[in-house]
């Protein structure tokens, strides 16, 4: 059966400054590039057929770290990309406390609601991230493996998604460490979703900086 394999990019500075990054481009951090590099090589014994990232260019520079471990051409696909956070984005949790308190507390406990007021809402994420998934996994055959490199909140809609889980039921799953993974396959797909069946691994041992902790923010 095949497995998809979603990894979160590395640590970015606006991560460790807890910020909402969402769309914003931010760079990997010295700490970040690390973090890849050694995820990469636990990756490349998989033998992975396939890698597929988000533009963003933290995504893209894991993706890149991925590659050259595994030998595999990188394809970019914006629709990997995290939830767009409108006025949220560049603020950290406490700037967006002050303005969006219960807007923030609501999307934050996994509510389907528009980020930073008319940003993404969390089906609209997982929609589009979804159909990069699928597109992916139409390039690979049976007992094959497709890597996908995404964001925190991205991949905690996907995961979901491919679970079969309500949205409102998101928020039970726990969130990704920088430039950790989780892998599903196709062994639930009799009952129309995917098996969760390993998640968080790879994490170095550092906090969940992502806004799905409760205390971060994307």
């Amino acid at each position: 059966m095949r497995k998809i394999i979603i990894v979160r990019h590395g640590q970015t500075d606006w991560n460790v400054e807890n910020r909402f990054q969402g769309h914003t481009d931010i760079p990997l951090n010295d700490a970040g590039q690390a973090q890849v590099e050694k995820s990469a090589l636990v990756l490349a014994s998989l033998r992975p057929n396939r890698l597929v990232t988000s533009d963003s260019l933290r995504a893209r520079e894991t993706a890149a770290a991925i590659a050259k471990r595994c030998g595999l051409p990188v394809t970019i696909d914006p629709d990997l990309r995290e939830t767009y956070g409108a006025d949220w984005e560049g603020k950290t949790g406490l700037e967006i406390r002050k303005n969006s308190d219960a807007e923030f507390t609501a999307w934050l406990s996994g509510e389907d609601i528009p980020a930073g007021g008319s940003g993404e809402r969390r089906s609209e994420v997982a929609a589009r991230a979804i159909s990069a998934i699928y597109r992916g996994l139409s390039e690979i055959e049976s007992g094959q493996s497709l890597v996908i490199v995404t964001h925190g909140g991205a991949a905690r809609s996907v995961i979901g998604t491919l679970m079969g889980l309500p949205v409102s039921e998101w928020a039970s799953l726990g969130g990704l460490a920088n430039a950790s993974w989780s892998i599903l396959d196709e062994s639930g797909k009799s009952n129309g979703s995917w098996r969760l069946i390993e998640h968080n691994s790879g994490t170095l041992p550092d906090p969940i900086l992502d806004q799905e902790s409760g205390d971060s923010i994307v």
